[in-house]
């Protein structure tokens, strides 16, 4: 008969580096990035008259476009078969008394600013990119499916459209640019784990994390 599995253990990895993001997260984080970096590229190509005919080809743009928003929700949809993701979603999706800590702190420029395993920026930027997808994915179905709504409603699609695309380009130049600014942030995300002491500082109230599974 054969033998289950040992438990993995919990705590730094033999390597003395602490477990932060599976494999599944990884793949989702980098899908997700994808799919979104081609939507804001593809659609400054469409709307930036320079950029228009510097590349041609509309069509093959247009539909680049709209088949890149329409996949957006995909790697995350499909990542909730991971326990990991769906116990990491539920932290993004709740605000507790440290988050409003975290935020006071930011605001007077303090040094102690508690944080669990997500601060509370790191849990508004989540929530603001999920409910900008979700309008931006309504916004361009009616835009594309021209028989789904009258044309008042397509108009104001667009005009919806258009300024969420602003507002979620300059949210992701902001997103990018803290990304640069933390090597550590960006090794954790690359490579599923982080130093311990990184992680100590800038999340002290993260206490438990099983190792990757």
């Amino acid at each position: 008969m054969r033998r289950p599995p040992e438990p993995r253990p919990h705590g730094p990895r033999p390597d003395g580096r602490r477990p932060r993001f599976t494999a599944a997260q990884r793949r989702t984080h980098r899908s997700t990035a994808a799919l979104m970096l081609a939507c804001l590229a593809t659609a400054a190509c469409l709307y930036l008259p320079p950029l228009a005919q510097l590349v041609g080809r509309r069509r093959l743009v247009a539909g680049v476009h709209e088949w890149c928003g329409l996949l957006l929700p995909v790697p995350y949809l499909l990542s909730l078969a991971s326990r990991a993701m769906r116990r990491d979603s539920r932290r993004l999706g709740r605000f507790t008394a440290a988050d409003r800590a975290w935020l006071r702190s930011v605001r007077r420029r303090g040094a102690h600013r508690p944080a669990g395993k997500f601060n509370a920026g790191q849990k508004l930027y989540a929530q603001w990119t999920l409910g900008a997808v979700l309008v931006m994915l309504g916004t361009g179905l009616l835009m594309w499916c021209t028989g789904l709504a009258p044309v008042g409603w397509r108009t104001g699609a667009t005009f919806v459209h258009d300024w969420f695309a602003l507002a979620v380009a300059a949210v992701t130049t902001g997103h990018l640019r803290m990304a640069y600014q933390d090597p550590e942030a960006r090794l954790g995300m690359r490579t599923g784990t982080v130093d311990p002491a990184w992680a100590a500082r800038e999340h002290p109230d993260w206490t438990e994390e099983p190792a990757g599974r």
